[in-house]
Protein backbone atom coordinates (compact mmCIF):
# COMPACT_ATOMS: atom_id res chain seq x y z
CA UNK A 1 0.00 0.00 0.00
CA UNK A 2 1.21 3.78 -0.76
CA UNK A 3 0.60 6.55 1.07
CA UNK A 4 -1.73 8.99 -0.98
CA UNK A 5 -1.21 13.07 -0.75
CA UNK A 6 -3.52 15.93 -2.24
CA UNK A 7 -0.32 17.90 -3.74
CA UNK A 8 -2.29 20.34 -6.16
CA UNK A 9 -5.49 21.82 -6.68
CA UNK A 10 -6.54 24.41 -9.47
CA UNK A 11 -9.95 26.73 -10.49
CA UNK A 12 -11.16 27.89 -13.00
CA UNK A 13 -13.39 30.77 -12.55
CA UNK A 14 -15.61 32.01 -15.28
CA UNK A 15 -15.29 35.77 -16.62
CA UNK A 16 -18.99 36.83 -15.88
CA UNK A 17 -20.85 37.52 -12.65
CA UNK A 18 -24.37 38.16 -11.59
CA UNK A 19 -24.93 40.16 -8.71
CA UNK A 20 -28.41 39.83 -6.81
CA UNK A 21 -29.47 42.80 -8.60
CA UNK A 22 -29.09 41.98 -11.32
CA UNK A 23 -30.49 38.50 -11.17
CA UNK A 24 -33.99 39.63 -9.79
CA UNK A 25 -34.16 42.72 -12.11
CA UNK A 26 -34.49 39.84 -14.84
CA UNK A 27 -36.51 37.56 -12.59
CA UNK A 28 -38.98 40.27 -11.68
CA UNK A 29 -39.40 41.54 -15.25
CA UNK A 30 -40.32 37.87 -16.00
CA UNK A 31 -42.72 37.79 -13.61
CA UNK A 32 -44.37 40.96 -14.18
CA UNK A 33 -44.87 40.06 -18.24
CA UNK A 34 -46.51 36.61 -16.89
CA UNK A 35 -48.92 38.45 -14.42
CA UNK A 36 -49.63 41.11 -17.47
CA UNK A 37 -50.34 37.98 -19.75
CA UNK A 38 -52.27 36.13 -17.53
CA UNK A 39 -54.08 38.70 -15.69
CA UNK A 40 -57.51 37.48 -16.67
CA UNK A 41 -57.32 33.91 -16.00
CA UNK A 42 -55.59 35.19 -12.60
CA UNK A 43 -58.42 37.17 -11.81
CA UNK A 44 -60.68 34.41 -12.48
CA UNK A 45 -58.12 32.24 -10.11
CA UNK A 46 -57.79 30.11 -12.95
CA UNK A 47 -54.03 30.40 -12.71
CA UNK A 48 -51.41 31.67 -9.32
CA UNK A 49 -50.14 34.92 -10.18
CA UNK A 50 -46.28 35.23 -9.40
CA UNK A 51 -44.58 36.65 -6.61
CA UNK A 52 -41.07 39.20 -7.41
CA UNK A 53 -38.10 38.26 -5.79
CA UNK A 54 -35.58 40.53 -4.04
CA UNK A 55 -31.85 40.44 -3.51
CA UNK A 56 -32.44 40.96 0.59
CA UNK A 57 -34.73 37.71 0.47
CA UNK A 58 -32.21 36.07 -1.26
CA UNK A 59 -29.17 36.64 0.80
CA UNK A 60 -31.26 36.17 3.67
CA UNK A 61 -32.17 32.83 2.81
CA UNK A 62 -28.75 31.93 1.38
CA UNK A 63 -26.03 33.90 2.01
CA UNK A 64 -25.40 34.27 -1.79
CA UNK A 65 -24.82 37.93 -2.83
CA UNK A 66 -23.39 37.05 -6.72
CA UNK A 67 -21.94 34.01 -8.86
CA UNK A 68 -20.04 33.32 -11.46
CA UNK A 69 -21.70 32.24 -14.89
CA UNK A 70 -20.56 30.89 -18.08
CA UNK A 71 -22.88 33.00 -20.06
CA UNK A 72 -24.99 35.91 -18.68
CA UNK A 73 -26.72 37.77 -21.38
CA UNK A 74 -29.02 34.34 -22.00
CA UNK A 75 -29.59 34.00 -18.21
CA UNK A 76 -30.41 37.82 -17.94
CA UNK A 77 -32.79 38.07 -20.86
CA UNK A 78 -36.56 37.70 -19.42
CA UNK A 79 -37.44 36.01 -22.59
CA UNK A 80 -34.99 33.62 -22.62
CA UNK A 81 -33.77 33.38 -19.00
CA UNK A 82 -31.29 30.01 -19.76
CA UNK A 83 -27.35 30.32 -20.27
CA UNK A 84 -26.57 30.92 -24.37
CA UNK A 85 -24.38 27.78 -24.60
CA UNK A 86 -23.86 26.99 -28.83
CA UNK A 87 -23.18 23.54 -29.52
CA UNK A 88 -19.75 22.43 -30.35
CA UNK A 89 -18.81 20.16 -33.37
CA UNK A 90 -17.48 16.59 -32.46
CA UNK A 91 -13.42 17.76 -33.59
CA UNK A 92 -13.98 20.73 -30.83
CA UNK A 93 -12.94 20.25 -27.62
CA UNK A 94 -16.40 20.62 -25.10
CA UNK A 95 -17.16 23.17 -22.92
CA UNK A 96 -16.52 20.79 -19.65
CA UNK A 97 -13.04 19.46 -21.42
CA UNK A 98 -11.94 23.43 -21.71
CA UNK A 99 -13.06 24.24 -18.22
CA UNK A 100 -11.55 20.81 -16.87
CA UNK A 101 -8.33 21.44 -18.63
CA UNK A 102 -7.87 25.29 -17.48
CA UNK A 103 -8.32 23.69 -13.74
CA UNK A 104 -6.50 21.18 -14.57
CA UNK A 105 -3.53 23.06 -15.64
CA UNK A 106 -3.09 25.17 -12.26
CA UNK A 107 -3.28 22.32 -9.94
CA UNK A 108 -0.99 20.67 -12.29
CA UNK A 109 1.74 23.67 -12.10
CA UNK A 110 0.65 23.72 -7.79
CA UNK A 111 1.92 20.10 -7.94
CA UNK A 112 4.74 20.56 -10.16
CA UNK A 113 4.21 17.80 -12.33
CA UNK A 114 3.31 17.49 -15.60
CA UNK A 115 0.86 15.48 -18.16
CA UNK A 116 3.41 12.57 -18.09
CA UNK A 117 2.99 11.91 -14.35
CA UNK A 118 -0.30 11.35 -14.46
CA UNK A 119 -2.29 8.22 -14.85
CA UNK A 120 -6.20 8.45 -14.88
CA UNK A 121 -8.58 11.23 -14.87
CA UNK A 122 -11.65 10.78 -13.18
CA UNK A 123 -14.25 13.60 -14.46
CA UNK A 124 -16.80 13.89 -10.94
CA UNK A 125 -20.06 16.40 -11.53
CA UNK A 126 -23.44 16.52 -11.34
CA UNK A 127 -24.26 17.34 -15.04
CA UNK A 128 -22.69 15.79 -17.54
CA UNK A 129 -23.00 17.09 -21.18
CA UNK A 130 -23.16 13.77 -23.08
CA UNK A 131 -23.45 9.95 -22.06
CA UNK A 132 -20.31 9.06 -24.09
CA UNK A 133 -17.80 9.29 -24.50
CA UNK A 134 -16.40 10.14 -21.24
CA UNK A 135 -15.57 13.48 -20.65
CA UNK A 136 -12.81 12.36 -18.39
CA UNK A 137 -10.75 10.92 -21.80
CA UNK A 138 -11.75 13.74 -23.53
CA UNK A 139 -9.69 15.88 -20.88
CA UNK A 140 -7.14 12.87 -21.04
CA UNK A 141 -6.57 13.29 -24.72
CA UNK A 142 -6.50 16.98 -24.08
CA UNK A 143 -3.59 17.10 -21.53
CA UNK A 144 -2.01 14.22 -23.28
CA UNK A 145 -2.47 12.20 -20.68
CA UNK A 146 -1.86 8.22 -20.92
CA UNK A 147 -3.55 5.49 -19.16
CA UNK A 148 -7.54 5.72 -18.28
CA UNK A 149 -10.28 8.37 -17.37
CA UNK A 150 -13.92 7.57 -16.34
CA UNK A 151 -16.80 9.88 -15.18
CA UNK A 152 -18.53 9.63 -11.95
CA UNK A 153 -21.98 11.20 -10.84
CA UNK A 154 -23.04 11.73 -6.98
CA UNK A 155 -24.52 15.09 -7.32
CA UNK A 156 -22.77 17.51 -5.36
CA UNK A 157 -20.46 15.15 -3.49
CA UNK A 158 -18.95 13.70 -6.43
CA UNK A 159 -15.75 15.54 -5.56
CA UNK A 160 -15.57 13.57 -1.84
CA UNK A 161 -16.86 10.46 -3.63
CA UNK A 162 -13.94 11.00 -6.55
CA UNK A 163 -11.26 11.81 -4.13
CA UNK A 164 -11.88 8.38 -2.55
CA UNK A 165 -12.19 6.54 -5.70
CA UNK A 166 -8.77 8.06 -6.62
CA UNK A 167 -7.26 7.95 -3.37
CA UNK A 168 -7.91 4.22 -3.87
CA UNK A 169 -6.12 4.23 -7.22
CA UNK A 170 -2.86 5.47 -5.73
CA UNK A 171 -3.04 3.83 -2.51
CA UNK A 172 -3.12 0.30 -4.37
CA UNK A 173 -0.64 1.11 -6.69
CA UNK A 174 -3.14 1.25 -10.06
CA UNK A 175 -1.94 4.84 -10.63
CA UNK A 176 1.27 7.10 -9.32
CA UNK A 177 -1.09 10.23 -9.82
CA UNK A 178 -4.90 10.90 -10.23
CA UNK A 179 -6.53 13.79 -11.80
CA UNK A 180 -9.70 14.51 -10.18
CA UNK A 181 -11.75 17.77 -11.80
CA UNK A 182 -14.98 19.18 -11.16
CA UNK A 183 -16.71 20.96 -14.39
CA UNK A 184 -19.56 22.35 -13.00
CA UNK A 185 -22.19 24.43 -15.22
CA UNK A 186 -25.33 24.61 -12.87
CA UNK A 187 -26.53 27.28 -14.37
CA UNK A 188 -27.92 24.68 -17.48
CA UNK A 189 -30.04 22.85 -15.01
CA UNK A 190 -31.47 25.74 -13.18
CA UNK A 191 -34.70 26.82 -13.90
CA UNK A 192 -34.50 30.74 -13.60
CA UNK A 193 -38.21 31.03 -13.48
CA UNK A 194 -38.28 29.14 -10.46
CA UNK A 195 -38.62 31.97 -7.20
CA UNK A 196 -37.48 29.65 -4.72
CA UNK A 197 -34.59 28.77 -6.47
CA UNK A 198 -33.60 31.02 -9.21
CA UNK A 199 -30.67 32.10 -7.22
CA UNK A 200 -29.21 29.19 -6.11
CA UNK A 201 -26.05 28.17 -8.72
CA UNK A 202 -23.20 29.30 -10.40
CA UNK A 203 -20.48 27.69 -12.69
CA UNK A 204 -17.03 26.42 -12.17
CA UNK A 205 -14.60 24.08 -12.07
CA UNK A 206 -11.96 22.69 -9.44
CA UNK A 207 -9.11 20.25 -9.72
CA UNK A 208 -7.23 18.10 -7.95
CA UNK A 209 -3.67 15.93 -8.07
CA UNK A 210 -3.87 12.81 -5.67
CA UNK A 211 -0.10 11.18 -5.72
CA UNK A 212 1.58 8.82 -4.15
CA UNK A 213 3.40 10.82 -1.41
CA UNK A 214 7.25 9.27 -1.96
CA UNK A 215 6.65 10.82 -5.57
CA UNK A 216 5.40 14.30 -4.64
CA UNK A 217 7.79 17.36 -4.61
CA UNK A 218 4.92 19.96 -4.20
CA UNK A 219 5.07 23.03 -1.65
CA UNK A 220 1.40 22.49 -0.42
CA UNK A 221 0.29 19.40 0.55
CA UNK A 222 -2.44 17.06 2.63
CA UNK A 223 -1.72 13.38 3.64
CA UNK A 224 -5.27 11.60 3.09
CA UNK A 225 -6.12 10.35 6.61
CA UNK A 226 -9.20 8.86 5.70
CA UNK A 227 -12.49 9.11 3.99
CA UNK A 228 -16.04 8.20 4.72
CA UNK A 229 -19.02 8.09 2.02
CA UNK A 230 -22.37 7.46 3.23
CA UNK A 231 -25.50 7.11 0.44
CA UNK A 232 -29.58 7.40 1.82
CA UNK A 233 -32.41 7.69 -1.07
CA UNK A 234 -34.24 10.66 -0.80
CA UNK A 235 -36.55 12.62 -3.37
CA UNK A 236 -36.15 16.15 -2.07
CA UNK A 237 -33.39 17.03 -4.33
CA UNK A 238 -33.81 15.47 -8.19
CA UNK A 239 -33.37 16.26 -11.55
CA UNK A 240 -35.30 13.87 -13.97
CA UNK A 241 -33.61 15.34 -17.41
CA UNK A 242 -32.58 11.83 -18.88
CA UNK A 243 -31.77 9.94 -22.63
CA UNK A 244 -35.15 8.15 -21.44
CA UNK A 245 -37.52 11.55 -21.80
CA UNK A 246 -37.77 11.09 -25.29
CA UNK A 247 -39.75 8.25 -24.90
CA UNK A 248 -42.36 9.11 -22.78
CA UNK A 249 -45.38 9.71 -24.18
CA UNK A 250 -45.79 13.22 -23.68
CA UNK A 251 -42.44 13.99 -26.03
CA UNK A 252 -41.12 17.15 -26.26
CA UNK A 253 -43.24 18.59 -23.72
CA UNK A 254 -42.38 15.78 -21.31
CA UNK A 255 -38.39 16.66 -21.53
CA UNK A 256 -39.62 20.63 -21.04
CA UNK A 257 -41.33 20.19 -17.58
CA UNK A 258 -39.95 21.52 -14.89
CA UNK A 259 -38.74 18.02 -13.40
CA UNK A 260 -36.53 17.79 -15.86
CA UNK A 261 -34.62 20.86 -14.00
CA UNK A 262 -33.25 21.17 -10.55
CA UNK A 263 -36.00 20.94 -7.91
CA UNK A 264 -35.65 20.28 -4.26
CA UNK A 265 -37.95 20.57 -0.92
CA UNK A 266 -35.44 23.05 0.57
CA UNK A 267 -36.85 23.02 4.14
CA UNK A 268 -36.92 19.11 4.01
CA UNK A 269 -33.20 19.06 3.02
CA UNK A 270 -31.98 21.65 5.80
CA UNK A 271 -33.76 19.88 8.40
CA UNK A 272 -32.59 16.25 7.14
CA UNK A 273 -29.06 16.51 5.72
CA UNK A 274 -27.19 19.26 8.70
CA UNK A 275 -27.58 16.37 11.46
CA UNK A 276 -26.51 13.47 9.26
CA UNK A 277 -23.91 15.71 7.91
CA UNK A 278 -22.61 16.44 11.35
CA UNK A 279 -23.17 12.91 12.48
CA UNK A 280 -21.16 11.50 10.11
CA UNK A 281 -17.97 14.01 10.63
CA UNK A 282 -18.04 13.52 13.99
CA UNK A 283 -18.48 9.84 13.70
CA UNK A 284 -15.01 9.86 11.08
CA UNK A 285 -13.25 11.63 13.46
CA UNK A 286 -13.97 9.20 16.24
CA UNK A 287 -13.41 6.45 14.05
CA UNK A 288 -9.35 7.72 13.12
CA UNK A 289 -9.26 8.54 17.06
CA UNK A 290 -9.21 12.41 16.96
CA UNK A 291 -11.29 15.20 17.85
CA UNK A 292 -13.88 17.64 16.30
CA UNK A 293 -11.49 20.05 18.57
CA UNK A 294 -8.35 18.81 16.39
CA UNK A 295 -9.70 20.30 13.60
CA UNK A 296 -8.26 23.86 12.46
CA UNK A 297 -10.39 23.68 9.38
CA UNK A 298 -13.61 22.68 7.68
CA UNK A 299 -14.21 23.12 4.03
CA UNK A 300 -18.15 22.35 3.55
CA UNK A 301 -20.21 22.18 0.64
CA UNK A 302 -21.07 25.64 -0.16
CA UNK A 303 -24.45 25.30 -0.79
CA UNK A 304 -26.22 27.64 1.86
CA UNK A 305 -24.54 30.06 4.45
CA UNK A 306 -27.32 28.92 7.13
CA UNK A 307 -27.00 24.98 6.39
CA UNK A 308 -22.80 25.44 7.30
CA UNK A 309 -23.44 27.50 10.40
CA UNK A 310 -25.79 24.88 11.93
CA UNK A 311 -23.34 22.60 10.92
CA UNK A 312 -20.72 23.69 11.92
CA UNK A 313 -22.46 24.59 15.18
CA UNK A 314 -23.62 21.00 15.72
CA UNK A 315 -19.86 19.73 15.42
CA UNK A 316 -18.48 22.48 18.09
CA UNK A 317 -21.20 22.86 20.08
CA UNK A 318 -20.65 26.54 19.11
CA UNK A 319 -20.39 29.30 16.43
CA UNK A 320 -17.49 28.76 13.81
CA UNK A 321 -14.91 31.53 14.59
CA UNK A 322 -13.70 33.51 10.99
CA UNK A 323 -11.37 30.71 9.03
CA UNK A 324 -12.66 27.61 10.84
CA UNK A 325 -15.45 27.04 7.92
CA UNK A 326 -14.15 28.91 4.78
CA UNK A 327 -17.49 30.57 2.91
CA UNK A 328 -17.24 31.16 -0.88
CA UNK A 329 -20.91 30.65 -1.80
CA UNK A 330 -21.58 34.21 -0.98
CA UNK A 331 -19.36 35.20 -4.26
CA UNK A 332 -19.33 31.81 -6.24
CA UNK A 333 -23.20 30.71 -5.19
CA UNK A 334 -23.35 27.20 -5.34
CA UNK A 335 -21.48 25.53 -7.64
CA UNK A 336 -22.25 21.89 -6.76
CA UNK A 337 -19.15 19.68 -6.48
CA UNK A 338 -17.02 21.81 -7.11
CA UNK A 339 -18.13 24.11 -4.19
CA UNK A 340 -16.26 22.64 -1.01
CA UNK A 341 -12.91 22.31 -3.29
CA UNK A 342 -12.95 26.00 -4.31
CA UNK A 343 -12.88 25.99 -0.09
CA UNK A 344 -9.83 23.91 -0.36
CA UNK A 345 -8.09 25.93 -2.96
CA UNK A 346 -8.59 29.46 -1.68
CA UNK A 347 -8.09 28.64 2.40
CA UNK A 348 -5.24 26.23 2.56
CA UNK A 349 -1.99 27.59 2.06
CA UNK A 350 -1.72 29.50 5.23
CA UNK A 351 -2.26 26.01 7.55
CA UNK A 352 0.79 25.17 9.44
CA UNK A 353 2.61 21.96 8.95
CA UNK A 354 0.51 19.02 11.00
CA UNK A 355 -2.86 21.12 10.86
CA UNK A 356 -5.90 18.80 10.57
CA UNK A 357 -9.07 20.00 8.22
CA UNK A 358 -12.06 18.06 6.79
CA UNK A 359 -13.13 18.27 3.45
CA UNK A 360 -17.31 17.28 3.31
CA UNK A 361 -19.70 17.64 0.90
CA UNK A 362 -23.12 16.91 0.85
CA UNK A 363 -26.38 16.90 -1.94
CA UNK A 364 -28.50 14.76 -3.23
CA UNK A 365 -29.07 11.09 -3.19
CA UNK A 366 -28.62 11.88 -0.65
CA UNK A 367 -25.17 11.73 -0.53
CA UNK A 368 -22.53 12.53 2.12
CA UNK A 369 -18.37 12.63 1.81
CA UNK A 370 -16.09 13.36 4.57
CA UNK A 371 -12.49 13.47 3.76
CA UNK A 372 -9.86 14.04 6.37
CA UNK A 373 -6.34 15.65 5.99
CA UNK A 374 -3.31 16.77 7.05
CA UNK A 375 -1.48 19.41 6.15
CA UNK A 376 2.53 18.03 5.17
Amino acid sequence: MHKAVISGTGLYTPANSISNDELVESFNAYVQQFNAANAAAIGRGEVEALTESSSAFIERASGIKSRFVIDKDGILDPQRMVPRIPERSNEQWGILCEMAVAAAQEALARAGKTAADIDGVIVACSNLQRAYPAVAIEVQAALGIQGFGYDMNVACSSATFGLQAATNAVQLGQARAILMVNPEICTGHLNFRDRDSHFIFGDACTAVIVERADLATSVQQFDIVSSKLITQFSNNIRNNLGFLNRAEQEGEKGMAAADKLFVQEGRKVFKEVCPMVAELIAAHLAENQLNVGDVKRFWLHQANLNMNLLIARKLLGRDAEPGEAPVILDSYANTSSAGSVIALHKHQDDLPSGALGVLSSFGAGYSIGSVILRKR
